[in-house]
Parts: structure tokens; sequence; C-alpha cells
């Protein structure tokens, strides 16, 4: 009867829509492209004219500025930043350097992260474009200024524990503003990282309903999106079943942590939640479970040796 009425819970108190959409669709303009890749790089968009922000792009990141066409430059600078298809993206890069330093990826502009990596290592941060900066970085954590990469398919179902880092209050929230959270630990499968300890995600709210009186509890339509894997491309994510089974055997009621499932005790929340309107109040730092809504193939880096 416990059971049934968790599953209850869960489904009907917090409720998830099973729709994954990209995280980060390809802009189809040139200042799209080119302010993807600013916020990437420095952390927001530039200001300037145009020919001033390629510039600076390619001196900070290759220490010289390119020849060609202004579409041609941007494609160049935006491949750069997230394409794996012939190389390791410069997002790759660096979350696979963070991890092998600290097993940890941060949510942080290229910029701080390259200084923060440095002042680990060397406890100062040095000169020279990005690129050099890295290879230098990447040689010291894999001997090589080349980052070994596997592709691997990652299965639907997939088991993702994440965090959350925008608090979810049914009372502050409307449909339409997005929720961030981060991946709380590593996945690895055969050895292999998919998606790392920090790694970002973003949701968006599609519907709240606020708790009433006679029992009608706060309800929460959320579309979990993406989280984003170790080689920068995105991974659709949904609230499925794997994951409430999950969080149901850990009990984790729809996201409350274990930790407040210990205090209150399982039985005094579904009791509560069915005597009077309850508000969904899950601060950050909430860990919960979802799950990958498809197959995917990313790139992945041996976990092996380190």
């Amino acid at each position: 009867m416990l059971r049934k009425l968790f599953s209850i819970f869960l489904s009907a108190v917090f409720l998830f829509s099973s729709l994954g959409t990209a995280m980060a669709e390809v802009p189809n303009t040139a200042n799209g492209k080119l302010e993807a890749v600013e916020k990437v790089v420095y952390g927001d968009v530039q200001t300037g004219a145009i020919v001033e922000r390629i510039e600076r792009l390619e001196k900070d990141y290759e220490g010289a500025t390119a020849r060609g066409g202004m579409m041609e430059r941007i494609n160049t600078l935006y491949d750069t930043t997230f394409d794996n298809s012939q190389s390791p993206s410069l997002l790759t890069q660096l979350n696979a350097l963070e991890w092998t330093i600290s097993h940890n990826v941060s949510m942080d502009s290229v910029q701080k992260r390259v200084n923060d990596m440095e002042n680990v290592i060397n406890g100062k941060n040095s000169s020279g474009s990005f690129k050099t900066r890295i290879e230098k970085l990447a040689t010291f954590a894999f001997g090589t200024s080349t980052i070994p990469l596997t592709q691997v398919t990652v299965p639907a179902n997939t088991l993702v524990k994440i965090s959350l880092v925008t608090p979810i209050n049914a009372k502050n929230l409307k449909a339409g503003d997005v929720i961030k959270y981060q991946a709380a630990e590593d996945v690895i499968e055969n050895d292999m990282l998919i998606i790392t300890k920090g790694a970002p995600g973003e949701g968006v709210i599609k519907k709240v309903t606020q708790a009433k009186n006679f029992g009608r509890d706060a309800e929460i339509e959320m579309d979990f999106k993406d989280i984003e894997a170790v080689d920068g491309n995105p991974l659709a994510m949904i609230l499925g079943e794997e994951a409430k089974k999950n969080m149901e055997q850990l009990g984790m009621a729809a996201g409350a942590s274990l930790a407040g499932m210990l205090v209150l005790g399982p039985i005094g929340i579904i009791g509560g939640a069915f005597v009077k309107g309850k508000n969904i109040n899950l601060p950050e730092g909430t860990e919960l479970y979802i799950q990958t809504s498809s197959d995917n193939t990313v790139y992945a880096i041996p976990t092996t040796g380190n």
C-alpha cells in the first residue's frame, strides 16, 4: 500500500514533460553564431563592431587573425568551439582537462577555466593564446596535446543523478521560467566517461498549479530538456519510469533529498501530502534522477588510468 501511495505521489505531485528538446540549437545567423562563441569563451556577449569581435576571438584563441569572408571566419570559430566531427572541440578539450585534473567540470567561461587550471597546476597564469595554453595543459594531463576520444552509444534510459542549481518553488515559478541543474556525479559506462560531474543542464517550466484547500497539492510540469555530454553535445533528458523507480528505491520523493526523507519519514511526507495542499519547494542542491530519452552517439573519454 505504501509503495502504491508513493507511486501516486511521484506522479501526481510533481509532473514532468517527457518531451526532450535540444539545449543549444545551431544558430542560423552570423551574429547568432558569434554570440554563441562569445558566451562560451568570455561568459557573455561582447559589444562593438562585428569585425572587432571576430578579430578578438581569433587573437585570443589562435594568437592571430584569420583571412577570408565574415561568414567563413565565424563558421571556423563556431566549429572550433562546438564541433567534434574533425577533431575535439574547444568545449570537449576543456571538459576532458577539467575532469582529469579535478574530476569536476565547471560552467564558467573558457577564459576563467583555463586560468583556474593553470593556477592549480602551475600556481600562476601563462601568456599566449588559449590554443597554446590548452595544448600545454593537455600535454600535462594526458602526455600528449591530443586528447583521447572514443565514439560510443549512450542508450536510452541511462540514469543521470543531477543537482538543482535553480530552486524549484511552486509559489515563485511560472510557465517559461528556466531551471538550471548540473550532474551530481560522473556517468561512466564501460570505463568511458560520458557525462562529467558538474556538467550543465537546463529545463523549462511548462505549467504551474498552486496548492489549494481540500488537499489539492501544487503541481509543476517541467521539461528537463538537455544535459551536456563530455563532448559538449546535448543529451535529451526526461523524468521517466526508470528515474522515478530509482528515486523511490532510494527514498527520494520526486527530488526531495534523501536527508529530508530521513528526517520526515516517508509516511509523514505521503500522509501530509494528501491531508492538505502542499507547496513544492525543492531548494538549490536538491538531488534527483532523470534519464536519457533516446539513444545518442557521443565522444567519450577513457577513464582507465585517471
